[in-house]
């Protein structure tokens, strides 16, 4: 019998090749061993906790709430639904679902807010304590990736500059279906490939110049905004995310760009 030559030896210097690429992540512009990425990135997201909100507000003019508002829009929470905000950290997304569904009356919707990072999570709690939201919210330390919920335990799932950060995406994206119950909707707001001339060349501009700059001022940490940059030029551009939901099972697949492409909002849902 001839042998099939198209199958890897276990010697195979392609077979470690691709075991090798396999097992790598990148981690901004640089690549790293996949099981390093997380605690990579939960160093990035402790060191600027506290002043992450404020940092948001100074280097996007305050255009990150009109993006989150559009996410809200979209989403229009109803009273009694079940939400998931995955990377919530700080509440921004949960406090307007909260008083959205609550506008005509009732009990409002319940959002479980989940982040990796417990730093984040404590300033959202803070946060729901000053603005007296205290019902219909829960605060979950958990990995996007391993979400500790039941199958189909929500009627949506938002993450909002959050996903560019987990290690695999496919991953995130096959949890994110998974907990969602059938004809649940996900949303996804993130940064993404800038689609309108000339201002692609500002954007970088700003962001490698600018963005880092303000951080170490601002936080007192340049470098993990410089980290926070370059995994916004990593991210797929939006056609190769919205394959990559399809190819975790999410159908009516759709996606908006907003600010000319500097953000986009992926939507679909659970079948």
């Amino acid at each position: 019998m001839v042998p099939d030559m198209s199958q890897h030896t276990p010697n195979d210097p392609g077979r470690k090749t691709a075991e090798s690429e396999a097992e790598q992540a990148s981690f901004g512009f640089r690549t790293v061993k996949s099981e390093e990425k997380a605690g990579l990135v939960k160093g990035v997201f402790d060191n600027v906790a506290a002043r992450y909100d404020l940092m948001n507000d100074v280097m996007s003019a305050g255009v990150h709430r009109l993006w989150k508002a559009a996410l809200i829009d979209q989403l229009a929470p109803r009273s009694g639904e079940s939400l998931i905000d995955v990377a919530g950290g700080t509440g921004d997304v949960a406090f307007s679902a909260l008083k959205r569904s609550r506008k005509k009356g009732g009990a409002g919707c319940s959002v479980t807010v989940t982040d990796i990072n417990e730093n984040m999570l404590r300033v959202g709690r803070d946060r729901s304590i000053d603005r007296n939201l205290l019902n219909g919210l829960t605060w979950t330390c958990g990995d996007a990736e391993n979400l500790p919920f039941e199958d189909g335990s929500f009627d949506a799932y938002t993450i909002a500059f959050g996903i560019r950060n987990v290690t695999h995406l496919d991953r995130a994206l096959a949890e994110a279906r998974r907990v969602l119950k059938p004809g649940g909707r996900f949303l996804c707001l993130e940064f993404s490939n800038v689609v309108l001339p000339g201002l692609d060349r500002l954007y970088d501009l700003y962001s490698f110049n600018v963005i880092p700059r303000m951080g170490g001022w601002i936080t007192g940490d340049a470098d993990s905004y410089q980290y926070l940059v370059e995994s916004i030029r990593r991210f797929p551009k939006q056609t190769k995310f919205a394959a990559m939901m399809e190819e975790a099972g999410m159908a009516r697949v759709q996606y908006r760009n907003m600010t000319g492409g500097v953000v986009a909002l992926h939507t679909g849902w659970r079948i």
